[in-house]
């Protein structure tokens, strides 16, 4: 597995190695060990899966709070999005800022995520399939996040200026509302 970091050290490109043949191929897509290597000591608890059935929807920009702030590791398994995680650590040399990169199941990337960020994406396929591993239990209480658009972080989302929103994602304040706290 090929692991880097991206512009925000903290968060991590995966690309597992895929061993192909003629009956298909075969992935180690989570090693502890391996994670280890490069400082992902996270105990994942809780594995989600989600399906979205439009492309240009925007899931997030989603996070937990203290005391149940939660680390992902992401993956698409069926058509690409455009995976975003921002910095709200407000200690960070990188606060307010993010990266994106693109997942899909043909590329078979991942995204290490850390607690103390907020986590979105886009779809750019109808019919796309994100699972993700968690560090943490869901914790209703500590549900959080921000507005896609806000201007403050100006996430570039690929030029969609009109997604389609959850109620809840359409009603998420702006950082400066929102009282997040790492």
């Amino acid at each position: 597995m090929e692991i880097t970091s991206l512009r925000i050290p903290d968060v991590k490109l995966l690309v597992p190695a895929y061993f192909t043949d003629s009956r298909g191929w075969f992935a180690e897509t989570y090693s502890k060990r391996t994670l280890a290597t490069q400082g992902i000591t996270a105990e994942f608890v809780q594995d989600n899966h989600s399906l979205t059935l439009h492309k240009g929807t925007i899931r997030g920009i989603h996070f937990q709070r203290n005391p149940q702030a939660q680390g992902k590791l992401v993956r698409c398994v069926r058509g690409r999005i455009l995976d975003v995680a921002v910095d709200l650590r407000q200690d960070s040399p990188t606060y307010k800022q993010w990266v994106s990169e693109e997942l899909s199941a043909e590329n078979h990337r991942q995204l290490w995520i850390p607690q103390g960020f907020g986590h979105g994406f886009l779809t750019l396929e109808d019919h796309c399939e994100v699972q993700y591993k968690t560090d943490e239990f869901y914790a209703p209480e500590c549900d959080g996040g921000i507005a896609w658009n806000d201007p403050e972080i100006a996430v570039d989302w690929g030029g969609v200026a009109d997604p389609i929103l959850s109620d809840k994602d359409r009603a998420l304040p702006l950082l400066e509302q929102s009282g997040v706290s790492f």
